[in-house]
């Protein structure tokens, strides 16, 4: 097997010089999605990719942290605790078979967890989900469907 190398900015990447939800954070709408939770901690970004209903981003919102251990106690109770308000609010909405939890960061070395609800048809029922870094080439949900969903978590989670 050959090995691979992490990518020659690497360390740009972990120290932020470099970090897109950095430079980004704090939009209603960025080249991935739409907010759909301005908490304390965390926003949630639910994605405009077709990939699968309902995958959303919790991002850390406050300083560039990379690992959540990096968070104090403190942090870090807010940072799960919001990341489960909104994945209560997608189980709500969508009604999923399962939610996966995956915080990763190999790509996007900032601290954010995508949240993947699992539907009876679904690219690998039992197994994770089949997710690769975005290219800006995935093909978008229609704008009337994004608006509507996007429309109704926030009504969700401004409810609580």
């Amino acid at each position: 097997m050959t090995a691979l190398e992490w990518p020659a900015n690497w360390q740009d990447r972990i120290s932020g010089a470099s970090c897109e939800f950095c430079e980004g954070g704090g939009q209603e709408r960025n080249d991935y999605g739409a907010r759909i939770f301005l908490g304390e901690y965390v926003d949630g970004y639910l994605q405009s990719a077709d990939i699968q209903r309902g995958y959303t981003l919790a991002i850390w919102k406050a300083r560039h942290v990379v690992e959540p251990t990096e968070l104090s106690d403190e942090e870090a109770t807010g940072y799960w605790a919001e990341t489960l308000i909104i994945a209560r609010a997608l189980i709500e909405f969508y009604k999923p078979m399962k939610m996966n939890y995956e915080t990763l960061g190999n790509t996007a070395p900032h601290l954010h967890t995508h949240l993947l609800p699992r539907f009876e048809i679904d690219p690998r029922p039992g197994q994770p989900f089949p997710l690769l870094a975005q290219t800006d080439n995935e093909a978008q949900m229609p704008e009337d469907r994004f608006i509507s969903e996007v429309t109704g978590l926030r009504s969700l989670l401004q409810a609580d």
